[in-house]
């Protein structure tokens, strides 16, 4: 895999930069007069233009897309084939986290039929995290791209080279959605239903052990 350097550099410059000045939407800045499919999609792509469509195989913001997703319950239905706030506030959700859970994973954190208010503050706590995880990717990527950026760095996951940059934020990202999802195995339960097997099994792996030792004595 052969990269230009300097056209790295620049491009993390310019993507660090872009993502220190993006947000989300506030809830009172989403319109909630109703919009039609056609400007549903073009508004949200607008919202989430982070997202480059010639990097995704599966699209995420497309009509198809939009009606699987309420085909699937993820989002409430359209109200005579017009979209309000509580539809895009839902839709941004889903798109964003789409890039790295499956719709299933969704379900699961993405609860339909809240009142509008729980919705709204479930929402305006989802913006804020997002700016902070948006803030902490920019200094991560910055210490792993220390050495095409020119800058020191103690950080034993920094590199020079783009081909390792690349492997390196792949594996985080692998690793980030794997913690993710198993995580959400967790919601509701705790160490006596909720626990791995082999924390479960720990105490009798060692009595076992222990008799083993006291048969031999």
């Amino acid at each position: 895999m052969a990269y230009d350097k300097a056209l790295i550099a620049g491009k993390l410059r310019r993507w660090e930069k872009y993502l220190n000045s993006y947000r989300l939407p506030d809830w009172e800045e989403i319109p909630d007069f109703g919009l039609y499919m056609d400007q549903l999609v073009t508004l949200l792509k607008s919202y989430l233009d982070y997202m480059p469509p010639e990097l995704k195989e599966e699209q995420v913001i497309t009509p198809a897309a939009i009606n699987n997703y309420v085909r699937k319950k993820i989002m409430p239905e359209p109200v005579k084939k017009k979209y309000y706030r509580v539809h895009i506030v839902y839709l941004i959700m889903v798109c964003s986290l789409k890039q790295s859970l499956s719709i299933p994973t969704l379900q699961t954190i993405i609860h339909m039929g809240l009142e509008e208010e729980d919705l709204r503050r479930v929402y305006s706590a989802y913006v804020k995290r997002h700016r902070i995880a948006c803030s902490y990717f920019v200094k991560q990527v910055r210490l792993a791209a220390a050495g095409i950026l020119d800058h020191e760095s103690q950080s034993e996951i920094s590199t020079d080279d783009a081909a390792d940059l690349v492997s390196s934020v792949a594996v985080i990202g692998g690793l980030s959605r794997l913690l993710a999802e198993k995580l959400l195995l967790l919601e509701g339960k705790d160490l006596t239903n909720g626990g791995s097997i082999e924390v479960r099994t720990s105490g009798h792996a060692e009595r076992a052990v222990r008799e083993e030792q006291n048969a031999d004595l």
